[in-house]
């Protein structure tokens, strides 16, 4: 007999795989030297990698590339490079044995869940795993942020969390972030994603992120490529970009500490340095989470991580 968490586990699970696809976003930035460090899921001894890094927290809106195009023909040849990557990623990814991406799935989530800086995290914004995009799966994740707060090794109830979910607004790179406190929250939209509903069921005006009274720590990000040096290659849209922009700027005005951006990754969604183009206004993540452990790029993640 199943308990009542397995079947939470289940249902959860069971809404994120009727979804179909969504436009969404991406991320990038950017450089300045400093050492990258990998750590194994089996071993906490360091592998030092050299990358580049720098973060621009300005307020300016990210080009959608699903547009006619922009009048800057160096601008318009990253897009062209970027669609073409895109299409490669893609490929790769749908063939992917179903039983390599449960196994980094579970991977994966286990690592996030078992992490000091995830169980340390108070407030976070996490994405909600489309298994039509090929993403990697959050609904353990979930489940555990949305079920009644967990005990530590002491038996000592942890703090629960606050969670924020993405709802995409408009096709011109508009998403917000509302909070949720129960799956029950999520409505499926004409596109049979799984979104908050703007107002809860009493007809109450769900919290937006933005306009939180206090920071968030963590971001749980999709991508479909990415690179060690933190490059991130969205699907288009210009979605996360242009909202991490917005938040990144709103937290720098509130002297906030900036939150830790963390992508999710599938091994094959890894590419080799230089790959991806970046555009003016990407976003670096601070650090990936593949199958094989946590990869911390910048200085920020090395310090929390």
């Amino acid at each position: 007999m199943r308990t009542r968490r397995q079947l939470s586990l289940l249902v959860l699970k069971n809404s994120l795989m009727n979804q179909q696809a969504r436009t969404a976003a991406t991320l990038p930035a950017p450089p300045t030297p400093s050492s990258l460090f990998f750590f194994s899921s089996s071993s906490r001894r360091p592998t030092t990698i050299q990358y580049t890094r720098s973060r621009s927290y300005s307020s300016n809106i990210t080009m959608s590339e699903s547009g006619s195009g922009s009048a800057n023909p160096d601008l318009d040849s990253l897009f062209r490079q970027k669609r073409i990557l895109r299409t490669k990623v893609k490929k790769d990814l749908k063939s992917m044995p179903s039983s390599q991406k449960s196994q980094e799935d579970t991977a994966i989530q286990n690592l996030v869940l078992e992490s000091s800086w995830f169980k340390s995290s108070k407030r976070l914004c996490a994405y909600i795993s489309c298994t039509p995009l090929r993403e990697v799966e959050t609904s353990q994740i979930l489940e555990q942020i949305l079920s009644h707060p967990p005990k530590d090794q002491d038996n000592h109830t942890e703090i629960k969390k606050k969670l924020y979910v993405p709802r995409v607004e408009d096709k011109n790179c508009h998403m917000r972030m509302f909070n949720i406190s129960s799956i029950h929250d999520l409505i499926a939209n004409s596109m049979n994603i799984l979104e908050p509903a703007p107002e809860d069921s009493d007809g109450n005006q769900r919290e937006d992120v933005m306009q939180a009274s206090d920071p968030v720590d963590l971001f749980l990000l999709p991508g479909l490529a990415f690179d060690k040096s933190g490059r991130r290659l969205g699907r288009g849209g210009g979605y996360y970009d242009t909202f991490l922009l917005k938040y990144q700027a709103l937290a720098s005005e509130r002297q906030w500490k900036q939150p830790l951006l963390v992508a999710l990754s599938y091994s094959r969604q890894i590419l080799d340095e230089g790959v991806i183009p970046m555009t003016p206004h990407d976003v670096l993540v601070d650090a990936l989470v593949t199958s094989s452990g946590v990869i911390p790029i910048s200085k920020t993640a090395l310090e929390r991580m």
